[in-house]
């Protein structure tokens, strides 16, 4: 049977070879762990599995080592998420454990991201944390330490859905990243740079809820973070250091030039391009006017800023992305190499509503992505999602922008 709901995106003529499988998923007695954050989200998440027939456990990922800084663990953000942790699983009376996976996230995360920042563009290390962490490293160490023939399946609080579907019924089926009926939690684009093999052992058990009724829930069944506060930002900062202090201890002082665009004229000084970001306000004491950081110039170690949040300078028209990762490895949206391009929509931010783009391909491993309208705020080194109505096929990295 066909399914016609928002997600497919297909023609009405190419629509009829494309199968959906519904009831792929766990079934009776297997083995599905719950990646559990300490939050009311992966609270609610181990709930619902909890109602289920499965051999359930959970898992807490410690992705960050305090001591690396401070030389002590007392007090740090991560102690409090687990033990929150257990006391929902003691309540639910399912096995929990922690692993420690903060030295990948220190390799494969952090210093890639201290790299980024260091040459002066805006990465975002939470969509890679995904890749390579949560449906990367720890996917493996759970297989592993299982001693399974197969990947047990990873249950998580992300706002996403997922469907499988075949352009032939004798082809096996292949997981979509959809977007979420709360499209304003919607997570797919902090899940836009997981692995195929990872999606296909996903379950998004929040993918039909609204964030109001996630909270309903975990206050009817007493759950202990059910008025814990959201937590936002970047995780190895936490919410409560601030990212210019944090990242100031890995990266020496860089004195620059602050330049006004518009008359060429020095308006102060920075110590480092890290800390700006497109659009962001800059502080440059004794001005009438506010301005805003337009453009870095990395070669040069200078930030231009512009008078206004509505500048003309902040805005651009088209964005080029390069190391473009589609979830399916080895699939080309058709229309891609149209010359007319392939109509689809994209984020550069997860803040953020979709907007309309024309896609075209740039080179073997890029994307030039044309705005319908311009875009203001555009940052080098974040990521930019492609969606063909509610399915987000992939990300790739910002590395150029133009007016």
């Amino acid at each position: 049977m066909l399914c016609f709901r928002r997600c497919h995106i297909l023609s009405r003529t190419r629509i009829r070879s494309y199968y959906t499988h519904a009831n792929i998923g766990p079934q009776k007695g297997e083995k599905v762990v719950v990646a559990m954050s300490g939050g009311v989200d992966s609270s609610v998440t181990a709930q619902l599995m909890a109602r289920k027939d499965y051999d359930l456990s959970a898992v807490f990922m410690r992705n960050w080592d305090t001591r690396d800084e401070s030389g002590s663990d007392h007090g740090c953000e991560w102690e409090k998420d687990w033990e929150d942790v257990q006391r929902v699983c003691r309540k639910l009376d399912i096995p929990c454990r922690m692993i420690d996976l903060s030295r990948e996230y220190w390799t494969q995360v952090f210093e890639p991201a201290l790299s980024s920042w260091q040459s002066g563009v805006t990465p975002n290390p939470d969509v890679w944390c995904n890749k390579v962490i949560k449906f990367g490293a720890l996917l493996q160490r759970l297989t592993r330490d299982s001693a399974l023939s197969s990947t047990p399946w990873l249950a998580t609080g992300h706002y996403a859905r997922k469907d499988w579907v075949s352009t032939d019924p004798s082809v096996p089926p292949r997981p979509r990243l959809l977007r979420p009926k709360d499209l304003t939690k919607d997570q797919t684009y902090y899940l836009s740079s997981m692995p195929e093999a990872g999606l296909s052992r996903a379950l998004f058990p929040l993918s039909e809820l609204k964030k109001s009724e996630v909270r309903e829930l975990a206050k009817d069944w007493d759950l202990p973070t059910a008025t814990r506060e959201e937590s936002m930002g970047i995780c190895f900062v936490g919410e409560k250091r601030k990212f210019h202090d944090f990242i100031s201890q890995y990266i020496p002082p860089k004195p620059g030039s602050i330049v006004d665009l518009t008359t060429g004229r020095e308006m102060g000084t920075h110590n480092g391009l890290w800390a700006y970001t497109i659009g962001q306000g800059a502080k440059v004491p004794g001005l009438p006017q506010r301005m805003f950081v337009a453009k870095k110039d990395m070669a040069n170690n200078i930030v231009y800023v512009v008078p206004g949040t509505d500048h003309p300078a902040l805005y651009c028209r088209s964005i080029t992305v390069s190391d473009w990762a589609s979830i399916w490895k080895d699939h080309r949206p058709d229309g891609l190499s149209d010359p007319a391009g392939l109509k689809a929509r994209t984020k550069f931010r997860h803040v953020m509503d979709d907007v309309g783009c024309t896609v075209y391909p740039d080179g073997q491993h890029g994307m030039r992505i044309v705005f319908d309208a311009p875009q203001k705020a555009v940052a080098l080194g974040q990521i930019a999602t492609m969606y063909l109505e509610d399915w987000c096929l992939g990300c790739g990295t910002i590395d150029e922008t133009a007016s």
